[in-house]
């Protein structure tokens, strides 16, 4: 006699991104239990019939169109709890899964997918999604073991063959696709990641052949510089997709043409200060936006042209004042707040206090800053007292840039190596009280150096002065944007994203944790390498770095140490915080002085990102031992150091992966630079770099020296050399418009303590994660209140912008734009 069957009841959602929706009967669903059909098998039993999707219910939310199908699924009575779901396609096009949910007599179990799914004759595979729950390897139902293992098989790939757009696979390169040989030899760059001399992180690999002219060096797309290979799973959403696109061509229509001569780059310098806020108030000019649409036509398919061309008329994006010149047009001259936003602008992480004077290069050369010249500057103090008291600090530029010199300053480009000191004021404001620049003398084999010292009243020193300010400020644009921001977020994190793919699998705790801090990241990265960090890219186009941008990352790539990116061992390391026993500090760290607002908010985020890890991770691992047992989690900690960063695998400082505190302080480590950090060095770029002349990118011309004619062309007009020192307007108008669009927040941002609903079945994770929640809350009203404090200088200075950069915006939901505030969960633009 035949067994009564028992019926699950199914949901899948599908979102239409402009597509039609699936022909009934194309699409076949199975579920699997967690109970093994064949003790032993690691195979669970299935629902004996598969059902397919047909007669779906169309619904359009906040403009977004889905379509949701309701199934039934037959099963036997002894067929436990589902675990899995396999998904086969017989549709001609791909689409888009958002999620599914199966419910039982008892439960309702989700399965987040949010996964492309493509038709069967190209990927030769079914797809698997399993269920919300996490599970350790040898806690995995019995039923459900072979689908996570030849799941995650699948995702590695042979190591052979170009990728296709269906394809997930995960694997690693070297950075051989920055050059293009094919157009010549001005488009050669070495390959980085590989060789001693040029150490990287490693990249997704894409499996292009070689170019013609070279055959260490990845040839690049014939179609479009946006049609690169990331894994499916990893694209930008169309939404986003469009929408980015349209902030450039916005940005671009604003800020890069002038009326006249418009499509040539305009080499003249601006004539005056006020000029130069006229790019910020040019009016629409449809001939040009013509011209760019066109061009975009060109470069992209038809489809996302259709899309990029709705996304601009639907968000037209408004090119406000950069902050620096809203409230004081005049206060980025000021030298507190030349000195504030050395703690608080946009590249907060480089400034260290001094511990040595005279400061001394590595190899052994002292710096020929004179005692005697800054002493005077000290208030009062003595420079041994000062130095005593950690009241000393710098921000160098100076050993890492020296020996490029004699190849940067060429084809018009006057760069120094800088060192800036300053003197902690005793109301916490810092001053500069001297600035060294150096050149190499090739003659001698030594350097030559001058100094130049703030000039309180107008006249040709203080001209000198803003002119050496101009040098320091161009050294640290150049390492902002290739050290701090590019290298130190967007490109260590890769190995990990791929490591995290290919070695855990989704329903494993550590890869529901790290997700959302991992999303869209390949995809921006690859894009990067096509428009921003590869030959004749804008990069190459604005930093006085030019073709050798990516070797001098390559280069700040050897003081890399992963441990060191955890925030208390930077701030210690920098000396710009000391170790402190006290035992309710979480931290182990105190700040040198309190009104360091990116050390003192970084301080609160990642407490809050430590504690969220530590509560997570106590709920899957109850002790050391079974950190030790896990293996997929150890095969993902040996991959990431043999494979993604393998240039740093010899070294001791990686932590060992057997102790709970190991784990947990890897995973704050990695969340905090894909949060915290990259929206400390990111989204504060409009505010300050928007007014190039706050934060040029190069410099064209080097300070005169007496009895030559360019000092003879200063003194006659100090603010007409001072601008003609700068880039000119089409270099400051790039860099303008660049600003702008990593700047935009945009409309699907999730921003730290923020996940899509169900995004787990686990009640208890829940709890702690609604914790964190409440701590990023009590955080955004901490910062509140110290941005109000009129004691706390820091946190507004001069120019009068509040520090929000690591304001959480934990509550805020889908507001964008040029907002100066708010942590995404990801590396995603």
């Amino acid at each position: 006699m035949e067994r009564r069957r028992s019926t699950i009841d199914g949901k899948v959602v599908i979102i239409l991104h402009g597509q039609s929706p699936p022909a009934n009967s194309s699409i076949f669903l199975r579920i699997f239990g967690c109970t093994e059909a064949t003790p032993g098998s690691g195979v669970g039993k299935s629902a004996k019939e598969a059902a397919c999707l047909k007669h779906g219910e169309m619904n359009n939310f906040d403009g977004m169109k889905t379509i949701t199908y309701k199934l039934k699924f037959k099963v036997e009575p002894d067929f436990g709890i589902p675990g899995a779901l396999v998904m086969r396609s017989e549709h001609k096009h791909k689409f888009f899964l958002e999620s599914a949910t199966l419910e039982t007599l008892n439960q309702t179990i989700h399965f987040n997918c949010n996964s492309w799914i493509y038709p069967v004759k190209n990927t030769k595979a079914n797809r698997v999604f399993f269920s919300n729950t996490c599970y350790l390897p040898n806690r995995m139902p019995s039923g459900l073991r072979e689908l996570r293992r030849t799941e995650l098989q699948g995702l590695r790939g042979n190591g052979t063959g170009e990728r296709k757009e269906w394809d997930r696979i995960y694997d690693y390169d070297c950075y051989n696709d920055l050059g293009n040989p094919d157009k010549g030899r001005e488009h050669v760059r070495p390959v980085l990641g590989g060789f001693r001399q040029h150490p990287y992180p490693r990249r997704g690999r894409t499996g292009r052949p070689p170019s013609n002219a070279d055959p260490l060096t990845e040839s690049r797309p014939e179609r479009s510089k946006l049609d690169i290979y990331v894994p499916s799973d990893e694209q930008l959403s169309p939404k986003k997709l469009s929408e980015l696109i349209s902030n450039v061509v916005q940005a671009a229509v604003h800020f890069l043409f002038p009326e006249t001569d418009m499509f040539q780059q305009d080499s003249r310098s601006f004539s005056s200060f006020e000029e130069t806020s006229s790019i910020f108030s040019r009016k629409r000019n449809q001939v040009v936006e013509k011209w760019v649409k066109e061009t975009l036509k060109k470069m992209v398919p038809d489809k996302l042209y259709k899309e990029v061309i709705h996304a601009s008329k639907e968000n037209p994006l408004e090119f406000l004042l950069p902050q620096i010149i809203i409230e004081n047009k005049l206060a980025w001259l000021d030298d507190q707040e030349f000195g504030r936003q050395m703690l608080a602008g946009v590249n907060p992480t480089r400034i260290k206090s001094l511990k040595i004077f005279p400061p001394q290069s590595k190899n052994g050369v002292l710096s020929s800053i004179k005692r005697s010249n800054i002493e005077k500057s000290l208030d009062g103090l003595t420079l041994d007292e000062a130095m005593n008291q950690w009241r000393i600090f710098i921000l160098d530029h100076h050993d890492y840039l020296m020996p490029f010199l004699g190849r940067i300053n060429t084809k018009g480009v006057c760069v120094y190596a800088s060192r800036t000191l300053l003197f902690l004021r005793s109301d916490n404001t810092l001053k500069p009280i001297v600035i060294e620049l150096s050149l190499p003398d090739y003659s001698s084999g030594k350097e030559i150096s001058r100094e130049f010292l703030p000039a309180s009243s107008e006249g040709t020193e203080a001209a000198l002065w803003q002119l050496a300010k101009a040098h320091v400020a161009a050294n640290d644009s150049v390492y902002h944007q290739l050290i701090s921001h590019w290298l130190q977020t967007h490109a260590v994190v890769e190995p990990f994203i791929i490591a995290t793919r290919r070695r855990l699998s989704k329903v494993h705790p550590i890869h529901r944790l790290l997700d959302p801090h991992f999303k869209d990241t390949m995809h921006v990265n690859a894009m990067a390498r096509s428009i921003l960090i590869n030959s004749g890219g804008v990069l190459e186009k604005i930093l006085f770095s030019g073709e050798i941008s990516m070797e001098l990352s390559s280069k700040l790539y050897q003081e890399w140490r992963f441990d060191h990116q955890a925030l208390p061992a930077d701030l210690i390391e920098r000396g710009m915080a000391v170790t402190d026993p006290d035992p309710n500090n979480p931290t182990g760290v105190k700040l040198l002085f309190e009104d360091y607002p990116y050390g003192k908010d970084g301080l609160d985020i990642w407490t809050a990102i430590k504690t969220w890890v530590t509560d997570f991770c106590s709920i899957f691992y109850k002790d050391d031992d079974s950190v030790k047992a896990d293996s997929e989690l150890q095969s993902w900690w040996e991959e990431i150091q043999t494979m993604g960063h393998c240039d740093k695998q010899y070294w001791s400082w990686w932590y060992k992966m057997t102790t709970c505190s190991s784990l947990i302080q890897a995973l704050t480590i990695l969340i905090w630079i894909t949060s915290g950090l990259h929206a400390a060095v990111n989204f504060g770029q409009y505010a300050y770099a928007g007014y190039p002349l706050n934060r040029p990118t190069l410099c064209r011309k080097f300070i005169p020296m007496e009895g030559t004619f360019e000092y003879a062309e200063f003194l006659k007009d100090p603010d007409q050399y001072f601008l003609k020192t700068l880039p000119d307007r089409f270099e400051m108008s790039v860099g303008v418009a660049l600003a702008a669009v990593l700047s935009h927040h945009t409309s699907d941002e999730m921003y730290l303590g923020q996940r899509p609903l169900e995004w787990t079945d686990n009640e208890e994770v829940r709890r702690k994660f609604n914790k964190f929640i409440e701590e990023l809350l009590n955080i955004e009203r901490k910062i509140k209140e110290r941005n109000r404090d009129p004691s706390l200088k820091n946190r507004q200075g001069p120019a009068k912008i509040p520090y929000n950069l690591l304001y959480p915006d934990t509550s805020n939901i889908g507001f964008e734009g040029i907002t100066g505030k708010g942590i995404p969960n990801s590396i995603s633009i």
